[in-house]
């Protein structure tokens, strides 16, 4: 992703009266940083901080200090979705990626009916008739997220849904914010996260509650930043697998 040329001058000069740009870039980078666990290689950690230093500049802007809102919070919402709104425009995972994502759920969620726990790595891999090193390649190319495109819905079978209309919103189902907010749905979430192996779930915990990066929780448990992406990527998995009947 290369962020136009048109985009990128002059915003390092950018400040407000009332806003010191520089002081909150740090907050672009962790931002970028965290977001980065779940993107592929091929997105480039510098180009996201750009994108989220327009999206801070664009904060610092529209922030209105009456409102009651710290700006920290405010300006994190503004960065996120101008990193978001660009990895959209540039389609940033490519299609392969999200069908081995789908399918390294699929071969999780099969192996815990069959085997009544969590399948290791290499189970994982000899049911995807991978080899482990391509198996840990292709959870480096996930991140543990993928984008959904009208053309990789499918209908029970398997089979791609030619037609658009057949995936207009449901009225009768319910929304994902109220998924989210369903008693139920957060229950399974957190037995979801019980279920995984120990040091997934230290992975999580470490990244989610502790807000360590990928770099940080390497030094901890003594691996490289890319294994623990692979394992961040394959927690997300089983997660998902999990979840299935949510998703």
């Amino acid at each position: 992703m290369t962020l136009p040329s048109h985009r990128r001058k002059g915003y390092a000069s950018v400040a407000t009266a009332e806003i010191n740009i520089e002081e909150h870039t740090p907050l672009v980078r962790k931002l970028a940083s965290m977001m980065m666990a779940r993107l592929p290689a091929s997105v480039e950690l510098n180009d996201l901080i750009q994108v989220g230093i327009l999206g801070l500049i664009d904060a610092a802007r529209q922030f209105d200090p009456t409102q009651g809102v710290q700006f920290e919070t405010f300006a994190s919402q503004r960065i996120r979705g101008a990193m978001l709104d660009e990895l959209r425009r540039e389609d940033w995972l490519p299609r392969q990626a999200r069908r081995q994502a789908r399918q390294i759920e699929d071969s999780i969620n099969r192996l815990e009916q069959r085997l009544g726990r969590p399948p290791r790595e290499s189970e994982i891999a000899e049911d995807l008739t991978m080899s482990l090193e391509d198996y840990q390649d292709a959870l480096g190319d996930c991140k543990g997220l993928s984008l959904v495109h009208f053309e990789d819905f499918s209908d029970g079978e398997g089979e791609a849904l030619n037609d658009p209309l057949a995936n207009i919103e449901d009225e009768n189902c319910l929304t994902p914010l109220e998924t989210l907010t369903d008693g139920a749905f957060r229950q399974a979430v957190v037995d979801a996260i019980k279920s995984l192996p120990e040091r997934d779930q230290l992975v999580m915990a470490l990244y989610y509650e502790q807000e360590l990066n990928l770099k940080e929780i390497g030094a901890v448990l003594e691996v490289s930043e890319s294994r623990v992406s692979q394992l961040h990527s394959q927690a997300v998995a089983r997660i998902r697998a999990k979840l299935k009947e949510w998703l």
